[in-house]
């Protein structure tokens, strides 16, 4: 072994090359730093994922919203809760399955979503980042969670 791999090895266990690390402090702060844009919009982070879901396809049920979040559904119910009381969506029995939950947009929500055109391009700005660069990190964290859940 030489000295070179042996280093190597020992820096392996410092906190700044771990990537979980970086994952966790890095996922934190641009959460954070949604929390004022959203705020505009009166969503939390967690309600901007479900609206975004909704937004690409509605009427949705409850499980489908939280596969596509990769969250349990005990954890959508309470942002579903919230974002009824908003009055942008409502929820209702699905049609042929009296078990499953339908999740549909109101008008207002579905109107909530030109202002959310927004979102994107002032986060990237705020980040400092390009489309191509988000492209680019979106594809690399794809392939973490596909490392992860195989």
């Amino acid at each position: 072994m030489t000295a070179t791999s042996s280093e190597t090895r020992e820096d392996d266990l410092l906190l700044e090359h771990q990537l979980c690390f970086a994952l966790t402090v890095a996922a934190r702060s641009v959460v954070g730093a949604y929390k004022p844009v959203l705020e505009r919009l009166n969503l939390t982070h967690p309600q901007y994922l479900v609206m975004l879901c909704l937004w690409e396809e509605s009427p949705r049920t409850v499980r489908n919203i939280s596969q596509a979040l990769a969250l349990e559904p005990a954890t959508i119910s309470p942002l579903l809760r919230r974002l009824e009381t908003a009055g942008y969506l409502t929820r209702r029995r699905a049609d042929g399955n009296e078990r499953a939950l339908a999740v549909e947009l109101t008008p207002a929500g579905a109107a909530l979503r030109q202002e959310a055109l927004k979102v994107p391009g002032t986060m990237m700005e705020r980040l400092g980042l390009t489309r191509s660069q988000v492209t680019e990190l979106h594809a690399s964290m794809m392939g973490l969670i596909a490392a992860t859940t195989e």
